[in-house]
């Protein structure tokens, strides 16, 4: 696997700490929101971390990490910052409105080609939790069965391994209707929509909380076909750390906290695999509006996506990589707009500071790569209350 590399990191701290010393006043500022201090009354280096929605079980890695105390014990005071749609993670990092940023990789290659200069340090999602979700009785069982039919697409760069596959098989936007969809299942429990897009750990839970009218009981996956992009050329890439890429090849103070941040949310996302109930819990406490059961199968699908991670969690595997830029590449949506147009920089992705966290935490009693990793089973209940 080839690891890129933007410099060697304790040679660049024991190369620049006098220059630093003595030249204080000219480094960065750091973040807004420090001051505060350990129990040791040690300064805490702030941070701010922009996630790409609301709190919920999707991001329950991080939240564990702040409620468990991993990141203070990492020297670090971190601001998990929602976003409810209103703020793009990667332009927040790029704007310097934030330290890191979790957003999915084509989104981010596409702001890349615009200009932003960003890096992946950590793959947190191994694989693509994407489904498109039809009626049992639909026969719609494959991308292929989409021409002619309403397929939903909630768009704002959510919709690139729809029309990925789509180009795979041949089919292009003109072959099919689509419909701009919500970020819930209303339109397709409607009828307005043949086949709806949905994320295993959210929308899919929707339907399986609603009830049937014909039979006044819930929906069962029998009740429904489903189709998971991770099983087609279509996948890609989703949830990522992002870092500034200029400050990653030249601050050494950067490059530590990168380092310290990384080993604090590999040790949340563990414990979120090691206890989903108290996970969903966390998660529920720092503001998710979703029901229990809702948030208890959350954290459940999101583990299966980062679970098992055979290089070590948050290690970005060169063929996914590759599998996502190509994807990018064939993508053309109804607008005729493509993700990206040409290959990212080499910038684009680096396993250092990944591999470093893990190295440093080799010697723990940390199951870095899920090989013990259990799934759980979740009961939905209605309205997943």
């Amino acid at each position: 696997m080839r690891n890129r590399t933007t410099g060697t990191f304790g040679v660049a701290v024991l190369a620049t700490a006098l220059l630093l010393g003595a030249c204080s006043e000219t480094t960065e500022d750091p973040p807004a929101g420090g001051g505060a201090t350990d129990g040791a009354g040690e300064q805490l280096t702030p941070v701010r971390l922009q996630l790409q929605w609301l709190p919920q079980g999707q991001f329950a890695g991080y939240f564990a990490a702040q409620d468990q105390g991993y990141f203070a014990d990492e020297g670090l005071e971190v601001e998990i910052i929602e976003s409810g749609g209103d703020i793009v993670p990667q332009d927040a990092l790029a704007n310097g409105d934030a330290d890191y940023a979790i957003a999915w990789v084509p989104k981010v290659l596409g702001s890349i080609e615009g200009g932003a200069d960003l890096t992946n340090i950590a793959q947190i999602f191994q694989r693509s939790g994407t489904l498109q979700v039809s009626w049992a009785d639909s026969d719609i069982d494959s991308v292929a069965d989409f021409e002619g039919r309403r397929i939903g697409s909630w768009g704002f760069g959510n919709e690139w391994e729809i029309f990925a596959a789509m180009a795979a098989e041949g089919l292009d936007s003109s072959t099919v209707e689509i419909i701009t969809q919500d970020f819930n299942m209303n339109a397709f429990l409607q009828g307005d929509i043949d086949a709806a897009q949905a994320m295993t750990y959210n929308e899919y839970a929707q339907l399986l909380e609603s009830v049937d009218p014909d039979t006044g009981e819930l929906y069962t996956p029998e009740d429904f076909t489903v189709i998971s992009y991770e099983d087609t050329v279509g996948a890609m890439l989703q949830d990522a750390i992002w870092a500034d890429t200029q400050r990653l090849e030249s601050d050494p103070e950067y490059q530590e906290t990168t380092v310290a941040f990384l080993r604090a949310v590999i040790r949340g996302w563990v414990y979120a695999a090691d206890n989903p109930q108290e996970a969903a819990d966390i998660v529920l406490a720092a503001g998710s509006g979703w029901g229990p059961s809702h948030e208890l199968w959350m954290v459940n699908e999101t583990n299966k996506l980062i679970w098992p991670a055979p290089e070590g969690i948050g290690v970005i595997d060169e063929e996914a990589w590759d599998r996502t830029v190509e994807g990018a590449l064939s993508a053309v949506n109804e607008t005729g707009a493509s993700p990206i147009t040409t290959e990212p920089p080499d910038t684009a992705w680096s396993n250092e500071w990944i591999q470093q966290a893990l190295d440093d935490l080799s010697d723990e009693d940390l199951d870095l790569t899920g090989e013990s990793f259990t799934p759980i089973e979740v009961t939905l209940t209605e309205g997943g209350n």
